[in-house]
């Protein structure tokens, strides 16, 4: 019997209504903003990606890149941000172009908690503008949209990455600092001191972390442009009641961070993966990918992740995908299927039981629907031209009504609720 590939898994219902409800929400406080969905293709020419940064572990180990049948070389998508810059690139909207996505991502890392091979991101990107005020709508909204959600244990630490030169410049001084301390730091860290030294400050690992207390930092070098960008975002964030604590080291592991990086982190998770989403600004990107130098900011969440943090708070916990109405027919199932496509087509959720069962049966599959309502008919309630319409949260209380009048009434008792 065949399985779900390692790193993987089946996400089936009620989990599913999670995730619905979710992504509703996401949709919902991004849409109210003027965000519309962008569906991009899960595979790019390996290019799009090697823009992450040749040093990355995304780049380096984590890719499934192939070459298809015509030997193009493909990659599945490792993260959200690339390709919406690539489709921008591609397309040319009008700008600021604010988007939103839904996508899984696939990344060959060991499987933990909250981590898969496939794994799936909620994001959003707005391109074309540099204006820092963009930054503070993108970061409230994703604060938002966890507060909808109903995650109040969150912490989020910002940081600025400076210009470009600024992050160069800054690179080169971290490297010659990391030269002298590259013995102190974890074995699995010391090859990125001197090419890649930002990911150094990326590292999790202990004695990295013990060894890189006392490394200069990139808000001490900041150029004067760099420096008021990075004070309109924090008095952005202020104006809204967005707490934040700005953290020095936040580099994150891409490296087409440019001015704004931040992360949200989950206080009810207790593992060292406690991330629930993270972004930046990536004035770079566009013009990397082959387009225009166009300026964009925008950020990524792991949705598997977020539930975890959900789980931890209690939250999101009434997501139940239950219909309103359950039809039981034991009159040969014509009556059942027309009364219950009448319901939603009136905008009711109805479903009924097949096969043929008898009123015991059906009446067990209603209780087990979680339906507030179930509708019967039988054999006398066909020949009189009725509907039986009984409540299953109330004890059981029924009453008949005319076939005419059963779509209003249901309405009516719903709309009680």
């Amino acid at each position: 019997m065949f399985q779900a590939p390692k790193g993987t898994r089946d996400i089936l219902p009620p989990e599913s209504d999670r995730w619905q409800a979710l992504v509703a929400l996401f949709a919902d406080v991004f849409g109210r903003a003027g965000y519309g969905l962008v569906q991009s293709p899960m595979f790019e020419d390996i290019g799009v990606f090697q823009r992450l940064g040749e040093g990355t572990e995304v780049v380096r180990k984590e890719m499934y890149d192939f070459f298809d049948k015509g030997d193009r070389h493909l990659a599945l998508r490792p993260e959200g941000t690339a390709p919406v810059v690539r489709a921008f690139n591609q397309h040319r909207p009008t700008v600021p172009w604010k988007v939103w996505y839904l996508t899984p991502c696939f990344r060959y890392e060991e499987p933990q908690a909250g981590r898969f091979r496939q794994h799936h991101q909620v994001g959003a990107e707005a391109i074309g503008s540099p204006d820092p005020d963009l930054d503070v709508e993108v970061i409230a909204l994703q604060h938002d949209f966890y507060q909808a959600l109903g995650l109040s244990k969150l912490s989020l630490r910002l940081n600025s990455m400076g210009s470009p030169g600024d992050r160069q410049a800054y690179a080169e001084r971290l490297a010659g600092w990391l030269a002298q301390q590259v013995r102190e730091l974890d074995e699995a860290d010391r090859a990125n001191a001197t090419d890649h030294p930002l990911r150094v400050l990326d590292s999790k690992r202990e004695r990295t972390v013990t060894a890189i207390a006392d490394a200069p930092l990139i808000t001490d070098h900041l150029s004067d442009e760099a420096a008021v960008h990075f004070e309109r975002v924090q008095a952005g964030l202020n104006a809204l009641g967005v707490d934040y604590e700005i953290d020095p080291r936040l580099v994150r592991g891409l490296d087409y961070y440019t001015h704004s990086t931040w992360e949200f982190a989950a206080g009810a998770l207790t593992s060292a993966q406690n991330a629930v989403g993270g972004g930046g600004r990536y004035d770079g990107l566009a013009e990397s990918l082959g387009g225009k130098a166009t300026p964009g900011v925008g950020f990524g969440a792991g949705i598997e992740r977020i539930l975890l943090a959900a789980d931890a708070e209690g939250a999101l916990a009434d997501t139940s995908g239950a219909v309103d109405v359950f039809v039981v027919d034991v009159t040969g199932g014509d009556a059942g299927r027309d009364l219950t496509f009448e319901l939603r087509r009136n905008g009711i959720s109805a479903d009924r039981a097949f096969d043929a069962r008898s009123m015991k049966a059906q009446m067990k599959v209603a209780d087990r629907s979680g339906a507030r309502l179930a509708l019967l008919v039988g054999e006398d309630e066909l020949e009189s031209g009725i509907v039986t319409v009984r409540d299953l949260r109330s004890g059981g209380d029924q009453t008949a009504l005319p076939r005419t009048q059963v779509i209003n009434d249901v309405a009516q008792r719903l709309a009680k609720e």
